[in-house]
């Protein structure tokens, strides 16, 4: 499960570089956050991963081996993705669980929910597993697509597990559920997580600050706070927005 980049650089328009000689190792078991402002190259680098595309210069491997000479099947395999909107089929909560692993018995489905911390939200529904979630999971709010979203992760038992902005896109109480789970279901598992707000991967063995494209600092949160650089700054500045919200909130 170690994952190394080794002087990567993509672009999507020739004359726009979006990422530049990147190199970094996620070792096996070990927890990496990726960082930075919008538009830094944060998302691109899980689309190079799953080999939506491939890099313009260098190479991307998993345990020394160049994943331009694997299968994506076989790729694809190996890797857990939940990204920032869950896809959902129109059919049973089962169902959609299940898609990680089709095969898998009841037990397993429900040890995956219960990983995923949905288990006794789908009890307490009269319907159970076979409560329908609508289309695009429209009966579900957005933290509960994300639970649906993490047990089908659970299920697959993908050695290598990548969230992509998983939790952007809620609010702060379905954040912290989300990040409990996430916590829970990366120990043990070689996890990339790429996100924007820097409180939900304070628990992160390193963490990349990427900018225009290159590593601009590496570490963790405690030295990184300390270095007093860009990933400083981005913290100070979400922790006063987030203040504010509160204090808007309270009144």
């Amino acid at each position: 499960g170690e994952i190394r980049f080794e002087d990567v650089s993509f672009r999507y328009q020739a004359d726009l570089p979006l990422l530049e000689s990147l190199n970094f190792t996620l070792h096996s078991g070990q927890t990496q956050a990726i960082v930075g402002p919008s538009g830094s190259g944060k998302s691109t680098l899980s689309r190079l991963l799953f080999r939506f595309y491939d890099p313009d210069e260098g190479r991307i491997l998993i345990d020394d081996q160049d994943i331009r000479h694997a299968t994506l099947e076989s790729l694809r395999a190996v890797m857990g993705l939940v990204p920032q909107e869950a896809v959902l089929f129109n059919e049973s909560i089962g169902f959609n669980i299940r898609y990680g692993k089709q095969d898998a018995t009841q037990e397993e489905l429900e040890h995956a929910a219960r990983r995923a911390q949905i288990h006794e939200l789908i009890s307490s529904h009269p319907e159970g597993y076979d409560i329908l979630v609508g289309e695009r999971g429209l009966k579900l709010s957005g933290g509960e697509k994300q639970r649906v979203a993490i047990a089908r992760m659970v299920l697959k038992g993908a050695p290598i597990l990548v969230f992509d902005e998983a939790t952007s896109s809620l609010d702060s109480r379905s954040e912290k559920a989300i990040q409990a789970a996430i916590e829970d279901v990366s120990r043990g598992n070689t996890t990339l997580i790429i996100a924007h707000r820097l409180s939900t991967i304070t628990h992160a063995d390193q963490i990349l600050v990427l900018d225009r494209g290159r590593v601009a600092e590496q570490g963790n949160h405690a030295s990184l706070i300390e270095q007093d650089g860009l990933y400083a700054q981005m913290w100070e500045m979400q922790q006063a927005h987030e203040a504010g919200e509160k204090e808007t909130g309270a009144q």
